[in-house]
């Protein structure tokens, strides 16, 4: 059997609204989670004094839990099979870690789903003013997730009856014209109506709702199509770490982004302009005569010492060589701040593997992020919530690129005290280092 292809799923939506129900539910069908951990979940939030509803949410949120506090959980519930793919569940739980998670790439998911509850009031909060499921969706497609599954919950529990069309339809219809705002194509999406508490149209279409004639949950997991690897744009390997191996010389190691590398190229580094011959290539300790996107690799490089490559530095072809900018505008939202941000405030910027810190030397405008139509020139202030276009002045000059040329090397996100701040895109750069190629 040829191995299944692997996608990285996605699960947001707002609190309450039965993500972690929903995915505990669809494990526990699929058979990778045991009935017996649910039956004892069952009883554990029985004891808690929060009757059985929690069980399936607990499969989700003990392992959040022995996360945070520090345990390695075996995490063979987080990957699945269905008949085309192998997926791994990352469950966004905070979304602070989930924002930096997708900027610097450990987990590139490929596909989402958004869970919003069809309940009168969880609706409203999920998509009105502040609400996660508008922010959650906003996050999603400026990050580069262009999948996406929705599924509308707790049709089991809608009014004046259970399973009702007519919510179903309205709920569809305001979350339509949120995901039409944010920019997604809403008619190629699978919107579908489920219960994740009671099972309904997950795996198995629902006897309850034979008015819905789509896809369940896993049908439209198969559904889903594998992004196309670039190939045919020129060399970017952000650097995540190098050794010197005794007989062998200088071996960074990295992840393909874009383009293709092959032994006996001539590749450079940036920002140092060093460069160098590519020996072998290795994934796995098994060398490959070529290293396409998404490969994570190790390559033996002759002619760059050590002391010329380090972690957050990109090596691409000579002839399109890595861009180094000292200044960029990049467009931005603001996740979370305790105050406010004005201009010379200093965060850390993450982007890839790179980590610096920079300042936020100019609010340019203030901007609807739905339509990126301007609402303020020139602000005092971005807060909680604010989408801007801003002007980052990184303290030393750094590899980075446009979104729109090489996405993957164009996004990033802002991190103080341990917390993700904003998130964003690089729109131009302002200023670039020229660097000689040596």
């Amino acid at each position: 059997m040829p191995e299944k292809t692997h996608l990285n799923l996605v699960v947001t939506g707002h609190i309450d609204h039965g993500k972690s129900t929903t995915m505990g539910h669809f494990l526990l069908d699929l058979g990778v989670v045991d009935q017996r951990l649910i039956d004892e979940y069952a009883k554990n939030s029985e004891e808690t004094g929060r009757g059985d509803t929690f069980k399936f949410a607990w499969v989700l949120d003990q392992l959040k839990e022995e996360r945070e506090r520090g345990i390695t959980v075996d995490l063979a519930f987080q990957k699945f099979e269905t008949k085309k793919y192998t997926f791994t569940l990352i469950d966004a739980p905070g979304h602070r870690d989930f924002v930096k998670n997708m900027i610097t790439g450990a987990s590139e998911a490929d596909a989402a789903v958004l869970v919003i509850s069809s309940k009168p009031g969880e609706t409203e909060a999920g998509l009105g003013e502040g609400g996660q499921t508008v922010e959650h969706a906003f996050l999603l497609k400026t990050l580069g997730v262009n999948q996406l599954i929705v599924l509308i919950n707790k049709m089991d529990a809608t009014t004046p009856t259970p399973y009702d069309q007519k919510r179903f339809e309205e709920v569809k219809a305001e979350a339509s014209a949120l995901l039409k705002k944010v920019g997604y194509k809403v008619e190629a999406l699978s919107i579908i109506p489920v219960s994740g508490w009671k099972g309904d149209n997950l795996i198995t279409k629902s006897t309850n709702m034979p008015w819905y004639k789509g896809p369940t949950l896993l049908d439209a997991m198969d559904m889903l199509t594998e992004s196309a690897k670039p190939t045919d744009k020129p060399l970017r390997i952000p650097i995540q770490d190098v050794y010197t191996i005794t007989g062998v010389g200088t071996v960074p190691v990295g992840r393909v982004e874009t383009g293709v590398m092959k032994p006996n190229d001539v590749v450079v580094v940036m920002p140092s302009g060093v460069k160098g011959e590519v020996k072998t290539i290795e994934t796995h300790h098994a060398q490959i005569p070529q290293a396409i996107p998404g490969d994570n690799i190790g390559f033996n490089i002759r002619g760059i010492a050590k002391t010329d490559i380090r972690r957050g530095d990109v090596v691409g072809s000579t002839n399109m060589p890595p861009t180094v900018a000292k200044e960029f505008v990049g467009q931005i939202i603001v996740v979370f701040h305790p105050t406010a941000i004005a201009a010379g405030y200093t965060p850390v910027l993450h982007a890839h593997t790179l980590q610096v810190a920079a300042s936020v030397s100019e609010l340019l405008s203030k901007i609807d992020p739905r339509t990126g139509q301007v609402v303020e020139d020139k602000p005092k202030s971005l807060k909680t919530g604010d989408a801007a276009i801003v002007k980052i002045k990184p303290l030393k000059p750094i590899c980075i690129e446009t979104y729109k040329d090489f996405p993957e090397l164009g996004r990033f996100a802002l991190r103080d005290s341990g917390r993700t701040i904003a998130a964003g895109i690089v729109k131009e750069i302002t200023e670039k280092q020229d660097v000689q190629v040596k």
